[in-house]
């Protein structure tokens, strides 16, 4: 049976990750991998992933692969310590985190800012780089702002339609804004036949493909988020 202190020590480790750790996190604390394989047989931690744990005894995190597959991109970093340089959830993954839309997200989908590659066939990694407003912490977890989502997703040759309907869930619980959306979605305008940097235009369409009731109230708060951004560029 695994010592009171170790499993305490454990506790206090994952408490802010969802039960889980990292054995790069154990070992940092004093934890030896001999400790942690018998932990692992004993039945007082299960392996998530190669390299992360969670304590038995925790409730299971929703979305569990995704966090520990996170947690594997920098497994000396504490979740609540970590920045975008360390790996943001992104693209599909980031989408069913939020629950927008209907996209599968089978494969865990994260933006670094530089190139690397996983031995998962499971993962996918993706360069980019990532503007402070473009990201929050959501439920400990960093993830591209919803209107980031769909530029991606449009950018990965993804479905409109169904990338509309990411869009229209995302304004409908408030996770962003008809204004933020369209001025993200000016870069990939000219792509879809549109003025190049018309993301208003493109919103409507791909709010047109959902059918959603509130387009016109969506496309008429964007529009004016638009102008007031503009008028206040052009007082500067």
């Amino acid at each position: 049976m695994a010592h009171a202190s170790t499993l305490q020590t454990l506790s206090d480790l994952s408490e802010d990750q969802w039960g889980m750790f990292t054995r790069r996190q154990a070992e940092a604390v004093g934890l030896a991998w001999t400790t942690l394989s018998r932990l692992a047989h004993g039945g007082a931690a299960e392996r998530v992933a190669h390299g992360v744990y969670r304590l038995r005894g925790t409730p299971p995190a929703d979305h569990l692969l995704l966090r520990a597959a996170w947690l594997q991109l920098a497994p000396d970093v504490p979740a609540w310590e970590r920045q975008p340089e360390q790996g943001v959830i992104s693209h599909r993954s980031a989408a069913s985190l939020y629950g927008l839309g209907h996209l599968p997200a089978d494969v865990h989908e994260f933006i670094l800012p530089t190139r690397r590659q996983s031995r998962r066939s499971d993962v996918r990694l993706h360069r980019s780089m990532l503007a402070p407003g473009e990201w929050i912490d959501l439920r400990g977890l960093l993830v591209t702002r919803a209107s980031r989502i769909a530029t991606d997703l449009l950018a990965d040759h993804e479905d409109p339609q169904a990338v509309g309907h990411v869009i229209a869930d995302s304004l409908r619980q408030v996770f962003d804004y008809p204004g933020t959306t369209a001025a993200a979605l000016g870069p990939q305008a000219r792509r879809f036949g549109l003025e190049s940097g018309d993301g208003l235009a493109l919103l409507a369409w791909l709010l047109d493909l959902t059918g959603a009731p509130e387009r016109d109230a969506w496309l008429a708060e964007a529009r004016a988020s638009l102008a007031r951004e503009q008028e206040g560029g052009n007082r500067s």
